[in-house]
């Protein structure tokens, strides 16, 4: 593991206190992925590490160490990105937790990079709750094709036949979509076809597709998390906004 990286893109994912007046910012890069580092002295009144050391702000990092938590050198703001505010901030802090959770450390994922970055972009730009939640869902499927979990909405798992519209599915975790068996039930998350169709474009424009698209992604994540919370979206379910 090279032990100095200079000038690298990122973002600042996650941030809590070391010691007396240090900070352990949890950071993802394009060509590095998450990475631990230690910001000393960025607690400190004053610090100019800390005010730049905040989530949604893209920064050029700098670090060195060969062990699991490394030194923050320095962290250079590179400007071009607007934060999202309000609700887009809350969705920006979901996003976020997502990636702390089912990313692992040291293992770069650049072609999620240009995902985040128009994930923010969207939050920033949203004028509803009904944008905001658009945005997440793509931004989750991203995720997950980039992880090797996304499974075809565009086909069944039984004979590979083309999703149908006009039938409904289960949709099983590790399997994929079962046509309904009117007999039995064959577990999982039951769907409309069209919904499965309008997920594989991408399209939500269907307030029904988009609403069962939420509770889709949600069994899926919820699968891959493995019994771990995300406080962030319990916060946005009280909210009762997306």
């Amino acid at each position: 593991m090279t032990s100095r990286i200079d000038d690298t893109p990122g973002f600042v994912l996650h941030s809590y206190p070391f010691r007396e007046t240090s900070l352990i910012v949890e950071i993802w890069t394009e060509s590095h992925g998450r990475i631990p580092l230690v910001a000393r002295g960025a607690r400190r009144p004053g610090s100019a590490m800390r005010s730049r050391l905040m989530p949604f702000l893209p920064l050029a990092f700098s670090w060195s160490g060969k062990h699991e938590l490394r030194t923050l050198i320095r962290a250079e703001w590179l400007g071009g990105l607007v934060a999202p505010q309000g609700l887009g901030l809350l969705c920006g802090f979901y996003v976020n937790e997502l990636m702390i959770k089912l990313l692992a450390r040291d293992d770069p994922h650049p072609g999620l990079f240009p995902w985040y970055v128009q994930a923010l972009q969207q939050l920033a730009t949203a004028r509803d709750a009904t944008e905001h939640a658009i945005s997440l869902r793509r931004f989750e499927q991203h995720l997950l094709t980039e992880l090797g979990y996304a499974q075809p909405f565009d086909h069944d798992a039984l004979h590979g036949n083309p999703i149908r519209p006009d039938l409904s599915y289960h949709y099983q975790c590790e399997v994929g979509a079962v046509p309904v068996d009117r007999q039995a039930s064959s577990g999982g998350i039951l769907l409309y076809g069209k919904t499965l169709i309008d997920l594989a474009r991408q399209d939500f424009s269907d307030p029904v597709s988009l609403q069962q698209s939420k509770l889709l992604m949600r069994h899926i994540i919820n699968h891959h998390l493995g019994g771990q919370t995300l406080h962030a979206r319990e916060l946005l379910k009280d909210l009762q906004q997306l």
